[in-house]
Protein backbone atom coordinates (compact mmCIF):
# COMPACT_ATOMS: atom_id res chain seq x y z
CA UNK A 1 0.00 0.00 0.00
CA UNK A 2 1.23 3.42 -0.49
CA UNK A 3 -1.00 5.36 2.01
CA UNK A 4 -2.45 3.69 5.62
CA UNK A 5 -5.68 2.11 4.54
CA UNK A 6 -9.06 2.17 6.25
CA UNK A 7 -9.29 0.26 9.22
CA UNK A 8 -10.41 -3.17 7.95
CA UNK A 9 -14.26 -4.37 8.66
CA UNK A 10 -14.85 -8.08 10.09
CA UNK A 11 -16.83 -9.77 7.44
CA UNK A 12 -17.37 -13.52 6.93
CA UNK A 13 -14.70 -13.99 4.76
CA UNK A 14 -11.88 -12.49 7.65
CA UNK A 15 -13.90 -15.27 9.72
CA UNK A 16 -12.74 -18.29 7.22
CA UNK A 17 -9.48 -16.88 7.04
CA UNK A 18 -9.03 -16.82 10.56
CA UNK A 19 -10.64 -20.21 11.04
CA UNK A 20 -8.30 -21.57 8.22
CA UNK A 21 -5.24 -20.02 10.19
CA UNK A 22 -6.02 -20.92 13.70
CA UNK A 23 -6.80 -24.49 12.54
CA UNK A 24 -3.36 -24.99 10.45
CA UNK A 25 -5.25 -25.91 6.89
CA UNK A 26 -2.23 -24.16 5.24
CA UNK A 27 0.82 -24.64 7.37
CA UNK A 28 2.27 -27.25 5.53
CA UNK A 29 2.36 -25.58 2.24
CA UNK A 30 6.01 -25.17 0.25
CA UNK A 31 6.36 -22.73 -2.40
CA UNK A 32 9.37 -23.22 -4.62
CA UNK A 33 9.21 -19.19 -5.50
CA UNK A 34 7.30 -19.52 -8.62
CA UNK A 35 4.06 -21.00 -9.79
CA UNK A 36 4.36 -24.89 -10.64
CA UNK A 37 2.63 -28.11 -10.12
CA UNK A 38 2.54 -30.10 -6.51
CA UNK A 39 5.84 -31.84 -7.56
CA UNK A 40 8.10 -28.52 -7.58
CA UNK A 41 6.06 -27.13 -5.00
CA UNK A 42 6.89 -29.90 -2.50
CA UNK A 43 10.61 -28.91 -3.49
CA UNK A 44 10.42 -25.96 -2.01
CA UNK A 45 10.85 -23.71 0.99
CA UNK A 46 7.86 -23.75 3.54
CA UNK A 47 5.85 -20.73 2.16
CA UNK A 48 6.60 -17.58 3.55
CA UNK A 49 2.97 -16.31 3.33
CA UNK A 50 0.23 -17.44 5.14
CA UNK A 51 -2.30 -17.35 3.00
CA UNK A 52 -2.76 -16.59 -0.50
CA UNK A 53 -4.83 -14.93 -2.58
CA UNK A 54 -5.48 -13.24 -6.28
CA UNK A 55 -7.23 -10.59 -8.39
CA UNK A 56 -7.58 -12.37 -11.77
CA UNK A 57 -9.18 -9.75 -14.29
CA UNK A 58 -9.74 -10.62 -18.01
CA UNK A 59 -7.42 -8.41 -19.94
CA UNK A 60 -10.91 -7.48 -22.05
CA UNK A 61 -11.80 -3.92 -20.75
CA UNK A 62 -10.85 -1.23 -18.21
CA UNK A 63 -11.47 -1.80 -14.51
CA UNK A 64 -14.66 -0.26 -12.89
CA UNK A 65 -15.81 0.53 -9.60
CA UNK A 66 -17.08 -3.24 -9.24
CA UNK A 67 -13.35 -4.19 -9.88
CA UNK A 68 -12.41 -1.87 -7.26
CA UNK A 69 -14.29 -3.89 -4.33
CA UNK A 70 -12.63 -7.05 -5.49
CA UNK A 71 -9.17 -5.64 -5.56
CA UNK A 72 -9.24 -4.36 -2.08
CA UNK A 73 -10.54 -7.20 -0.47
CA UNK A 74 -8.31 -9.64 -2.20
CA UNK A 75 -5.17 -7.03 -1.63
CA UNK A 76 -6.54 -6.37 1.96
CA UNK A 77 -6.65 -9.80 2.93
CA UNK A 78 -2.96 -10.71 1.81
CA UNK A 79 -1.95 -7.48 3.67
CA UNK A 80 -3.68 -7.92 6.70
CA UNK A 81 -3.04 -11.62 6.90
CA UNK A 82 0.78 -11.79 6.19
CA UNK A 83 0.05 -12.93 2.58
CA UNK A 84 0.57 -12.49 -0.71
CA UNK A 85 -1.89 -11.13 -3.49
CA UNK A 86 -1.11 -12.14 -7.29
CA UNK A 87 -2.25 -10.02 -9.90
CA UNK A 88 -3.09 -12.63 -12.68
CA UNK A 89 -4.76 -12.04 -15.88
CA UNK A 90 -6.66 -14.77 -17.14
CA UNK A 91 -6.22 -14.15 -20.64
CA UNK A 92 -7.89 -17.23 -22.63
CA UNK A 93 -9.81 -16.07 -25.15
CA UNK A 94 -7.13 -13.83 -27.56
CA UNK A 95 -10.93 -12.65 -29.91
CA UNK A 96 -11.30 -10.13 -26.71
CA UNK A 97 -8.14 -9.23 -25.36
CA UNK A 98 -5.99 -6.92 -25.98
CA UNK A 99 -2.37 -5.53 -24.75
CA UNK A 100 -4.38 -2.14 -24.03
CA UNK A 101 -6.10 -3.58 -21.42
CA UNK A 102 -3.30 -5.30 -19.90
CA UNK A 103 -1.61 -1.57 -19.42
CA UNK A 104 -4.55 -0.09 -18.50
CA UNK A 105 -5.68 -2.61 -15.34
CA UNK A 106 -2.37 -2.73 -13.62
CA UNK A 107 -1.90 1.34 -14.04
CA UNK A 108 -5.48 0.77 -12.38
CA UNK A 109 -4.09 -1.61 -9.34
CA UNK A 110 -0.98 0.79 -9.08
CA UNK A 111 -3.16 4.15 -8.86
CA UNK A 112 -5.75 2.47 -6.10
CA UNK A 113 -2.76 1.88 -3.88
CA UNK A 114 -1.68 -1.82 -4.42
CA UNK A 115 1.44 -3.85 -5.80
CA UNK A 116 2.05 -7.43 -6.37
CA UNK A 117 5.88 -7.31 -5.64
CA UNK A 118 6.89 -7.94 -2.40
CA UNK A 119 10.60 -7.75 -0.55
CA UNK A 120 11.21 -9.99 1.98
CA UNK A 121 14.75 -10.64 3.14
CA UNK A 122 17.01 -8.84 0.98
CA UNK A 123 14.79 -10.49 -2.15
CA UNK A 124 11.76 -9.44 -4.44
CA UNK A 125 8.93 -11.64 -5.10
CA UNK A 126 7.17 -10.74 -8.44
CA UNK A 127 3.80 -12.24 -8.45
CA UNK A 128 2.70 -10.82 -11.51
CA UNK A 129 1.27 -13.75 -14.37
CA UNK A 130 -0.71 -14.15 -16.69
CA UNK A 131 -3.15 -17.87 -17.78
CA UNK A 132 -0.98 -17.87 -20.45
CA UNK A 133 2.07 -18.25 -18.56
CA UNK A 134 0.31 -22.15 -18.16
CA UNK A 135 -0.87 -23.32 -21.52
CA UNK A 136 1.53 -25.89 -22.20
CA UNK A 137 0.47 -27.41 -18.37
CA UNK A 138 -3.26 -26.47 -19.36
CA UNK A 139 -2.58 -28.77 -22.38
CA UNK A 140 -0.84 -31.52 -20.51
CA UNK A 141 -3.40 -32.15 -17.23
CA UNK A 142 -6.14 -31.83 -20.35
CA UNK A 143 -4.52 -34.77 -21.86
CA UNK A 144 -4.19 -36.60 -18.41
CA UNK A 145 -8.09 -36.19 -18.23
CA UNK A 146 -8.48 -37.98 -21.29
CA UNK A 147 -6.36 -40.75 -20.51
CA UNK A 148 -7.88 -41.36 -17.40
CA UNK A 149 -11.63 -41.11 -18.64
CA UNK A 150 -12.67 -37.68 -17.43
CA UNK A 151 -12.85 -36.23 -20.67
CA UNK A 152 -13.49 -36.59 -24.49
CA UNK A 153 -14.05 -34.95 -27.26
CA UNK A 154 -17.40 -33.84 -28.69
CA UNK A 155 -17.43 -33.51 -32.66
CA UNK A 156 -21.51 -32.41 -32.05
CA UNK A 157 -22.17 -28.49 -33.23
CA UNK A 158 -22.45 -25.99 -31.09
CA UNK A 159 -26.47 -26.07 -31.41
CA UNK A 160 -26.46 -29.98 -30.92
CA UNK A 161 -24.46 -29.42 -27.59
CA UNK A 162 -26.82 -26.29 -26.64
CA UNK A 163 -29.94 -28.62 -26.96
CA UNK A 164 -28.44 -31.90 -25.47
CA UNK A 165 -27.57 -29.93 -22.59
CA UNK A 166 -31.22 -29.72 -21.04
CA UNK A 167 -32.79 -26.88 -18.75
CA UNK A 168 -33.32 -26.00 -15.74
CA UNK A 169 -35.91 -28.55 -15.26
CA UNK A 170 -35.17 -30.90 -17.47
CA UNK A 171 -31.69 -33.21 -17.61
CA UNK A 172 -29.29 -33.23 -20.30
CA UNK A 173 -28.85 -36.27 -22.98
CA UNK A 174 -25.44 -38.22 -23.35
CA UNK A 175 -23.59 -36.73 -26.50
CA UNK A 176 -23.51 -39.66 -28.81
CA UNK A 177 -19.47 -38.90 -29.02
CA UNK A 178 -19.47 -39.44 -24.94
CA UNK A 179 -18.19 -42.89 -25.19
CA UNK A 180 -15.66 -42.27 -27.53
CA UNK A 181 -12.64 -44.22 -26.67
CA UNK A 182 -9.55 -42.28 -24.80
CA UNK A 183 -7.21 -43.02 -27.25
CA UNK A 184 -9.83 -41.41 -30.66
CA UNK A 185 -10.31 -38.39 -28.50
CA UNK A 186 -6.72 -38.23 -27.64
CA UNK A 187 -5.67 -38.13 -30.92
CA UNK A 188 -8.07 -35.65 -32.15
CA UNK A 189 -7.65 -33.39 -29.44
CA UNK A 190 -3.74 -33.48 -30.82
CA UNK A 191 -5.00 -32.78 -34.22
CA UNK A 192 -7.15 -30.07 -32.58
CA UNK A 193 -3.88 -28.66 -30.85
CA UNK A 194 -2.12 -28.32 -34.33
CA UNK A 195 -4.79 -26.63 -36.28
CA UNK A 196 -6.04 -29.78 -38.53
CA UNK A 197 -9.43 -29.59 -37.67
CA UNK A 198 -11.81 -25.59 -38.13
CA UNK A 199 -13.53 -23.91 -35.68
CA UNK A 200 -16.43 -25.31 -34.49
CA UNK A 201 -15.66 -28.71 -35.25
CA UNK A 202 -14.86 -30.40 -32.01
CA UNK A 203 -14.68 -29.31 -28.43
CA UNK A 204 -13.15 -31.11 -25.56
CA UNK A 205 -15.56 -31.63 -22.54
CA UNK A 206 -15.51 -32.76 -19.26
CA UNK A 207 -16.85 -36.33 -18.46
CA UNK A 208 -18.83 -35.23 -15.09
CA UNK A 209 -22.74 -35.97 -15.51
CA UNK A 210 -25.66 -34.95 -18.02
CA UNK A 211 -28.38 -35.17 -15.49
CA UNK A 212 -26.74 -33.57 -12.55
CA UNK A 213 -29.23 -30.46 -11.33
CA UNK A 214 -26.03 -28.16 -11.31
CA UNK A 215 -25.93 -27.31 -15.10
CA UNK A 216 -22.34 -26.73 -14.90
CA UNK A 217 -21.82 -30.26 -14.35
CA UNK A 218 -23.44 -31.65 -17.44
CA UNK A 219 -20.00 -32.42 -19.21
CA UNK A 220 -19.04 -28.34 -20.02
CA UNK A 221 -16.36 -27.68 -22.11
CA UNK A 222 -12.96 -27.23 -21.16
CA UNK A 223 -10.99 -26.49 -24.88
CA UNK A 224 -12.34 -24.99 -28.18
CA UNK A 225 -10.55 -24.56 -31.44
CA UNK A 226 -9.73 -20.61 -31.94
CA UNK A 227 -7.69 -19.20 -35.19
CA UNK A 228 -6.47 -16.10 -33.32
CA UNK A 229 -3.86 -14.54 -32.48
CA UNK A 230 -2.95 -14.27 -28.64
CA UNK A 231 -1.69 -11.11 -27.20
CA UNK A 232 0.90 -12.75 -25.87
CA UNK A 233 1.76 -16.19 -27.86
CA UNK A 234 1.06 -15.26 -30.73
CA UNK A 235 0.02 -17.99 -33.41
CA UNK A 236 1.31 -21.13 -31.36
CA UNK A 237 -2.10 -22.22 -29.85
CA UNK A 238 -5.09 -23.26 -31.92
CA UNK A 239 -6.49 -24.38 -29.51
CA UNK A 240 -7.68 -21.99 -25.98
CA UNK A 241 -9.00 -23.11 -22.98
CA UNK A 242 -12.12 -22.32 -21.27
CA UNK A 243 -11.99 -19.59 -18.34
CA UNK A 244 -13.58 -22.77 -16.10
CA UNK A 245 -11.38 -24.96 -17.00
CA UNK A 246 -8.10 -22.21 -16.60
CA UNK A 247 -9.15 -20.87 -13.48
CA UNK A 248 -9.01 -23.15 -10.85
CA UNK A 249 -5.98 -24.61 -12.51
CA UNK A 250 -3.94 -20.90 -12.75
CA UNK A 251 -5.20 -21.09 -8.87
CA UNK A 252 -3.57 -24.11 -7.84
CA UNK A 253 -0.74 -23.72 -9.94
CA UNK A 254 -0.05 -20.24 -8.42
CA UNK A 255 -0.68 -21.85 -4.54
CA UNK A 256 -3.64 -19.76 -3.71
CA UNK A 257 -5.36 -20.70 -0.77
CA UNK A 258 -8.57 -18.43 -0.59
CA UNK A 259 -9.96 -18.21 -4.19
CA UNK A 260 -12.27 -15.31 -4.07
CA UNK A 261 -14.99 -14.73 -6.85
CA UNK A 262 -18.16 -12.99 -6.86
CA UNK A 263 -21.68 -14.78 -6.13
CA UNK A 264 -21.86 -15.58 -9.97
CA UNK A 265 -19.46 -18.39 -9.51
CA UNK A 266 -21.27 -20.34 -6.69
CA UNK A 267 -22.89 -22.29 -9.13
CA UNK A 268 -19.34 -22.91 -10.96
CA UNK A 269 -17.92 -24.39 -7.62
CA UNK A 270 -19.19 -28.01 -8.12
CA UNK A 271 -16.88 -28.07 -11.58
CA UNK A 272 -13.77 -25.82 -10.08
CA UNK A 273 -14.10 -28.63 -7.02
CA UNK A 274 -14.29 -31.36 -9.25
CA UNK A 275 -11.61 -30.60 -11.71
CA UNK A 276 -9.10 -29.99 -9.02
CA UNK A 277 -9.89 -33.18 -7.15
CA UNK A 278 -8.96 -35.15 -10.66
CA UNK A 279 -5.88 -33.20 -10.91
CA UNK A 280 -4.66 -33.53 -7.65
CA UNK A 281 -5.70 -37.53 -7.90
CA UNK A 282 -3.13 -37.37 -10.59
CA UNK A 283 -0.39 -36.24 -8.80
CA UNK A 284 -0.64 -32.62 -10.43
CA UNK A 285 -1.48 -30.56 -7.19
CA UNK A 286 -0.40 -30.99 -3.32
CA UNK A 287 -3.30 -30.69 -1.18
CA UNK A 288 -4.95 -28.60 0.69
CA UNK A 289 -6.39 -27.54 -2.58
CA UNK A 290 -7.75 -23.72 -3.06
CA UNK A 291 -10.80 -22.99 -1.75
CA UNK A 292 -13.21 -20.61 -3.61
CA UNK A 293 -15.37 -18.59 -1.03
CA UNK A 294 -18.14 -16.21 -3.09
CA UNK A 295 -19.20 -12.62 -2.16
CA UNK A 296 -22.10 -10.12 -3.43
CA UNK A 297 -20.65 -7.97 -6.33
CA UNK A 298 -20.86 -4.65 -6.05
CA UNK A 299 -24.30 -2.59 -7.79
CA UNK A 300 -24.19 0.53 -7.53
CA UNK A 301 -27.10 3.07 -8.66
CA UNK A 302 -27.30 5.38 -11.85
CA UNK A 303 -24.94 3.44 -13.94
CA UNK A 304 -23.90 0.04 -15.78
CA UNK A 305 -21.05 -1.89 -14.90
CA UNK A 306 -21.66 -4.61 -17.26
CA UNK A 307 -18.96 -4.80 -19.77
CA UNK A 308 -21.03 -5.22 -22.64
CA UNK A 309 -22.71 -2.13 -21.74
CA UNK A 310 -19.34 -0.14 -21.44
CA UNK A 311 -18.54 -1.11 -24.30
CA UNK A 312 -21.43 -0.57 -25.82
CA UNK A 313 -21.64 3.19 -24.43
CA UNK A 314 -17.61 3.73 -25.73
CA UNK A 315 -18.38 2.32 -29.14
CA UNK A 316 -21.67 4.27 -29.66
CA UNK A 317 -19.68 7.32 -28.54
CA UNK A 318 -22.52 7.97 -26.04
CA UNK A 319 -19.50 8.43 -23.80
CA UNK A 320 -15.93 10.05 -24.57
CA UNK A 321 -14.10 7.02 -24.33
CA UNK A 322 -13.43 4.31 -21.55
CA UNK A 323 -11.97 7.33 -19.08
CA UNK A 324 -15.04 9.63 -19.79
CA UNK A 325 -15.51 11.19 -16.36
CA UNK A 326 -19.44 9.98 -16.40
CA UNK A 327 -18.24 6.37 -16.48
CA UNK A 328 -17.66 4.19 -13.35
CA UNK A 329 -14.32 2.81 -14.85
CA UNK A 330 -11.33 3.27 -12.70
CA UNK A 331 -10.11 5.65 -15.52
CA UNK A 332 -13.23 7.68 -15.62
CA UNK A 333 -13.26 8.05 -11.68
CA UNK A 334 -9.87 8.95 -12.00
CA UNK A 335 -10.00 11.77 -14.90
CA UNK A 336 -13.04 13.25 -12.46
CA UNK A 337 -11.17 13.51 -9.90
CA UNK A 338 -11.81 10.99 -7.53
CA UNK A 339 -8.73 9.41 -5.35
CA UNK A 340 -7.50 6.16 -4.83
CA UNK A 341 -8.05 6.81 -0.55
CA UNK A 342 -11.91 8.27 -1.74
CA UNK A 343 -12.65 4.67 -3.38
CA UNK A 344 -10.57 2.11 -0.99
CA UNK A 345 -12.70 4.11 2.10
CA UNK A 346 -16.36 3.68 0.37
CA UNK A 347 -14.99 0.08 -0.41
CA UNK A 348 -14.76 -0.16 3.03
CA UNK A 349 -17.78 1.73 3.93
CA UNK A 350 -19.88 -0.40 1.68
CA UNK A 351 -18.43 -3.34 3.69
CA UNK A 352 -18.49 -7.29 2.12
CA UNK A 353 -21.38 -9.97 2.40
CA UNK A 354 -23.57 -12.58 0.62
CA UNK A 355 -26.33 -10.12 0.36
CA UNK A 356 -27.31 -9.15 -3.52
CA UNK A 357 -28.01 -5.29 -2.46
CA UNK A 358 -27.94 -1.95 -4.24
CA UNK A 359 -25.30 0.83 -2.91
CA UNK A 360 -26.72 4.56 -4.05
CA UNK A 361 -24.41 6.40 -5.87
CA UNK A 362 -24.35 8.97 -3.34
CA UNK A 363 -22.34 6.78 -0.54
CA UNK A 364 -19.60 6.63 -3.39
CA UNK A 365 -20.16 10.67 -3.82
CA UNK A 366 -20.05 11.42 0.38
CA UNK A 367 -16.63 9.04 0.32
CA UNK A 368 -15.11 11.33 -2.06
CA UNK A 369 -16.21 14.77 0.05
CA UNK A 370 -15.04 13.02 2.94
CA UNK A 371 -11.69 13.10 1.86
CA UNK A 372 -11.26 15.57 -0.05
CA UNK A 373 -12.60 18.22 2.65
CA UNK A 374 -9.86 17.62 5.05
CA UNK A 375 -6.97 18.40 1.83
CA UNK A 376 -8.13 19.81 -0.92
CA UNK A 377 -6.63 23.58 -1.49
CA UNK A 378 -9.54 26.30 -1.49
CA UNK A 379 -9.99 28.76 -4.87
CA UNK A 380 -12.15 30.70 -6.30
CA UNK A 381 -14.35 30.38 -10.27
CA UNK A 382 -16.98 31.90 -11.06
CA UNK A 383 -19.12 29.58 -13.36
CA UNK A 384 -21.66 32.05 -15.07
CA UNK A 385 -20.15 35.20 -15.00
CA UNK A 386 -21.53 39.37 -14.69
CA UNK A 387 -19.71 42.14 -14.38
CA UNK A 388 -19.39 44.36 -10.89
CA UNK A 389 -18.13 47.87 -11.69
CA UNK A 390 -16.93 49.69 -8.59
CA UNK A 391 -17.91 53.27 -9.57
CA UNK A 392 -15.80 55.00 -7.29
CA UNK A 393 -12.90 53.41 -7.65
CA UNK A 394 -9.98 54.59 -10.38
CA UNK A 395 -9.83 52.26 -13.65
CA UNK A 396 -6.20 51.76 -11.65
CA UNK A 397 -6.99 50.73 -9.13
CA UNK A 398 -5.24 47.19 -7.87
CA UNK A 399 -4.73 45.82 -4.35
CA UNK A 400 -3.87 42.68 -2.80
CA UNK A 401 -6.27 40.39 -1.25
CA UNK A 402 -5.54 36.93 1.07
CA UNK A 403 -7.22 33.56 1.87
CA UNK A 404 -5.65 30.77 3.28
CA UNK A 405 -5.63 27.83 1.12
CA UNK A 406 -7.83 25.58 3.84
CA UNK A 407 -9.33 26.97 6.49
CA UNK A 408 -8.71 24.37 8.31
CA UNK A 409 -5.07 23.91 7.87
CA UNK A 410 -2.93 26.58 8.66
CA UNK A 411 0.10 24.66 7.64
CA UNK A 412 -0.70 25.48 3.80
CA UNK A 413 -0.41 29.09 3.86
CA UNK A 414 -2.42 31.73 2.42
CA UNK A 415 -3.37 32.65 -1.44
CA UNK A 416 -3.11 35.96 -2.82
CA UNK A 417 -5.00 37.28 -5.62
CA UNK A 418 -5.37 40.58 -6.74
CA UNK A 419 -8.75 43.23 -6.62
CA UNK A 420 -9.59 45.89 -9.20
CA UNK A 421 -12.10 47.95 -10.41
CA UNK A 422 -14.23 45.28 -11.96
CA UNK A 423 -14.73 42.35 -10.57
CA UNK A 424 -17.01 38.76 -12.02
CA UNK A 425 -19.95 38.08 -9.67
CA UNK A 426 -22.14 34.74 -10.15
CA UNK A 427 -25.36 35.89 -12.12
CA UNK A 428 -27.59 34.59 -9.54
CA UNK A 429 -26.08 36.86 -6.89
CA UNK A 430 -27.86 40.16 -8.07
CA UNK A 431 -31.37 40.14 -8.46
CA UNK A 432 -33.17 43.67 -9.85
CA UNK A 433 -36.46 42.68 -7.65
CA UNK A 434 -35.15 40.50 -5.11
CA UNK A 435 -37.34 37.56 -3.63
CA UNK A 436 -38.06 37.40 -0.25
CA UNK A 437 -34.74 36.07 2.41
CA UNK A 438 -32.59 37.27 -0.82
CA UNK A 439 -29.66 38.50 1.44
CA UNK A 440 -26.90 38.98 -1.52
CA UNK A 441 -26.66 42.31 -4.24
CA UNK A 442 -29.81 44.13 -5.03
CA UNK A 443 -29.86 48.09 -5.46
CA UNK A 444 -29.44 49.33 -2.47
CA UNK A 445 -28.20 46.68 -0.73
CA UNK A 446 -24.48 46.32 0.94
CA UNK A 447 -22.86 42.82 0.58
CA UNK A 448 -19.18 42.01 1.68
CA UNK A 449 -16.96 40.72 -1.23
CA UNK A 450 -15.71 38.10 0.46
CA UNK A 451 -12.12 38.61 1.83
CA UNK A 452 -12.01 41.87 0.53
CA UNK A 453 -14.39 44.82 0.80
CA UNK A 454 -18.37 45.61 2.10
CA UNK A 455 -20.12 47.56 -1.39
CA UNK A 456 -23.78 49.05 -2.02
CA UNK A 457 -25.41 48.31 -4.83
CA UNK A 458 -26.39 51.62 -6.93
CA UNK A 459 -27.97 50.25 -10.46
CA UNK A 460 -27.25 47.87 -12.79
CA UNK A 461 -26.89 48.07 -17.16
CA UNK A 462 -28.61 45.99 -19.40
CA UNK A 463 -28.23 45.26 -22.82
CA UNK A 464 -29.80 45.27 -26.30
CA UNK A 465 -32.06 42.38 -25.09
CA UNK A 466 -32.77 44.20 -21.56
CA UNK A 467 -30.75 41.60 -20.00
CA UNK A 468 -28.10 42.61 -16.81
CA UNK A 469 -24.91 43.40 -18.10
CA UNK A 470 -23.38 44.74 -15.24
CA UNK A 471 -23.50 45.73 -11.84
CA UNK A 472 -22.85 48.93 -10.08
CA UNK A 473 -21.66 49.49 -6.81
CA UNK A 474 -19.95 51.97 -4.44
CA UNK A 475 -16.92 50.74 -2.21
CA UNK A 476 -17.14 51.22 1.69
CA UNK A 477 -13.26 52.57 2.36
CA UNK A 478 -12.77 51.30 5.39
CA UNK A 479 -14.35 47.94 5.16
CA UNK A 480 -11.96 46.02 4.26
CA UNK A 481 -11.67 42.12 5.42
CA UNK A 482 -9.27 42.00 8.76
CA UNK A 483 -9.13 46.07 9.65
CA UNK A 484 -10.82 47.54 12.68
CA UNK A 485 -13.28 48.90 10.08
CA UNK A 486 -14.88 45.89 9.26
CA UNK A 487 -16.69 45.48 12.03
CA UNK A 488 -18.73 48.26 11.97
CA UNK A 489 -20.69 46.58 8.61
CA UNK A 490 -23.08 43.97 9.36
CA UNK A 491 -24.17 42.08 6.35
CA UNK A 492 -25.81 39.15 5.65
CA UNK A 493 -24.17 38.71 2.19
CA UNK A 494 -21.13 37.47 1.38
CA UNK A 495 -20.04 37.05 -2.44
CA UNK A 496 -17.34 35.14 -4.20
CA UNK A 497 -15.45 37.34 -6.98
CA UNK A 498 -13.00 37.16 -9.13
CA UNK A 499 -10.74 40.12 -10.58
CA UNK A 500 -12.34 40.68 -14.45
CA UNK A 501 -8.89 41.72 -15.91
CA UNK A 502 -7.08 39.00 -13.67
CA UNK A 503 -8.85 36.08 -13.84
CA UNK A 504 -8.22 32.81 -15.65
CA UNK A 505 -10.61 31.58 -18.40
CA UNK A 506 -11.53 27.98 -17.73
CA UNK A 507 -14.07 25.79 -19.73
CA UNK A 508 -15.76 23.98 -16.51
CA UNK A 509 -17.48 20.53 -16.84
CA UNK A 510 -20.48 19.78 -14.81
CA UNK A 511 -20.98 16.16 -14.30
CA UNK A 512 -24.19 14.54 -13.04
CA UNK A 513 -24.68 10.78 -13.06
CA UNK A 514 -24.74 9.10 -16.43
CA UNK A 515 -28.72 7.57 -15.33
CA UNK A 516 -31.75 8.55 -14.81
CA UNK A 517 -32.77 6.09 -13.12
CA UNK A 518 -31.31 4.03 -10.22
CA UNK A 519 -30.97 0.38 -12.22
CA UNK A 520 -30.51 1.18 -15.89
CA UNK A 521 -32.04 -1.49 -18.01
CA UNK A 522 -33.91 -2.77 -14.70
CA UNK A 523 -36.74 -5.87 -16.02
CA UNK A 524 -37.40 -5.87 -20.04
CA UNK A 525 -36.47 -2.07 -20.01
CA UNK A 526 -33.81 -0.31 -22.58
CA UNK A 527 -30.95 0.71 -20.77
CA UNK A 528 -30.23 3.10 -22.80
CA UNK A 529 -33.36 5.04 -22.70
CA UNK A 530 -32.53 5.85 -19.02
CA UNK A 531 -29.65 7.73 -20.05
CA UNK A 532 -29.18 11.56 -18.66
CA UNK A 533 -29.14 13.60 -21.68
CA UNK A 534 -27.77 16.78 -19.05
CA UNK A 535 -24.89 14.38 -17.86
CA UNK A 536 -22.04 16.91 -19.12
CA UNK A 537 -23.08 20.69 -18.83
CA UNK A 538 -20.39 23.47 -19.77
CA UNK A 539 -19.81 26.55 -18.48
CA UNK A 540 -17.32 29.33 -19.30
CA UNK A 541 -16.08 30.61 -16.26
CA UNK A 542 -13.78 32.67 -14.90
CA UNK A 543 -11.06 31.26 -11.98
CA UNK A 544 -8.52 32.90 -9.46
CA UNK A 545 -5.24 32.98 -10.55
CA UNK A 546 -4.00 30.56 -8.20
CA UNK A 547 -5.65 27.68 -9.27
CA UNK A 548 -3.33 27.64 -12.15
CA UNK A 549 -0.77 26.60 -9.76
CA UNK A 550 -2.37 23.32 -8.28
CA UNK A 551 -0.40 20.39 -9.28
CA UNK A 552 -1.86 17.85 -12.06
CA UNK A 553 -4.57 15.66 -10.61
CA UNK A 554 -4.60 17.78 -7.13
CA UNK A 555 -8.36 18.48 -6.74
CA UNK A 556 -9.62 22.01 -5.58
CA UNK A 557 -12.66 23.29 -3.50
CA UNK A 558 -13.89 26.12 -5.93
CA UNK A 559 -15.69 27.49 -2.59
CA UNK A 560 -19.22 26.97 -2.88
CA UNK A 561 -19.08 25.27 -5.72
CA UNK A 562 -18.05 21.84 -5.16
CA UNK A 563 -14.74 20.00 -5.57
CA UNK A 564 -12.65 20.44 -9.25
CA UNK A 565 -9.68 18.74 -10.89
CA UNK A 566 -7.97 19.87 -14.16
CA UNK A 567 -8.87 17.50 -16.93
CA UNK A 568 -6.35 15.33 -17.76
CA UNK A 569 -6.74 14.65 -21.10
CA UNK A 570 -7.75 18.45 -22.32
CA UNK A 571 -6.64 20.90 -19.90
CA UNK A 572 -3.62 22.99 -21.29
CA UNK A 573 -2.11 25.95 -19.52
CA UNK A 574 -3.15 28.31 -22.07
CA UNK A 575 -6.80 26.24 -22.11
CA UNK A 576 -7.80 25.51 -18.79
CA UNK A 577 -10.64 22.94 -18.17
CA UNK A 578 -11.93 21.39 -15.28
CA UNK A 579 -14.28 18.89 -14.15
CA UNK A 580 -16.64 18.97 -11.28
CA UNK A 581 -15.81 16.23 -9.10
CA UNK A 582 -19.07 16.05 -6.56
CA UNK A 583 -20.81 18.96 -5.06
CA UNK A 584 -19.91 20.36 -1.66
CA UNK A 585 -23.37 18.69 -0.67
CA UNK A 586 -25.61 15.87 -1.81
CA UNK A 587 -28.68 18.22 -2.53
CA UNK A 588 -30.99 15.41 -4.55
CA UNK A 589 -34.12 14.47 -2.79
CA UNK A 590 -34.15 10.92 -1.54
CA UNK A 591 -36.75 8.66 -2.74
Amino acid sequence: MTEKAPAATHNFIRTQVEADLAAGVHASRRWCGQPGPGSAQAAGQPDPARIRTRFPPEPNGYLHIGHAKSICLNFGLARDYQGRCHMRFDDTNPVKEDQEFVDAILDAVRWLGFAWDHAADGATESNLYFASDYFEQLYQMAEHLVRHGHAYVDSQSAEQMRIGRGTLTEPGRNSPYRDRPAAESLSLLREMRDGLHPEGSHVLRARIDMASPNINLRDPALYRIRFAEHHRTGERWRIYPMYDYAHPISDALENITHSICTLEFEDHRPLYDWLLERLAEGGFFQRPLPRQIEFARLNLSYTVTSKRRLQELVSTGRVEGWDDPRLPTLAGLRRRGYTPEAIRLFCERIGVSRADTWIDMSVLEQALRDDLEARAPRSVAVLDPLRLKITNLPDDHLETCSAPFHPQRPELGRREFPFSRELFIEREDFAIEPPKGFFRLFPGNLVRLRYAHVIRCTGFETDAEGRVSAVLAELMPDSRSGTPGADAYKVKGNLHWVSAAHALPAEVRLYERLFTEPQPGAGDADYLAALNPDSRRLAQAWVEPSALSAPAGQPLQFERHGYFVTDSRDSRPDRLVFNRCVSLKDTRHKG
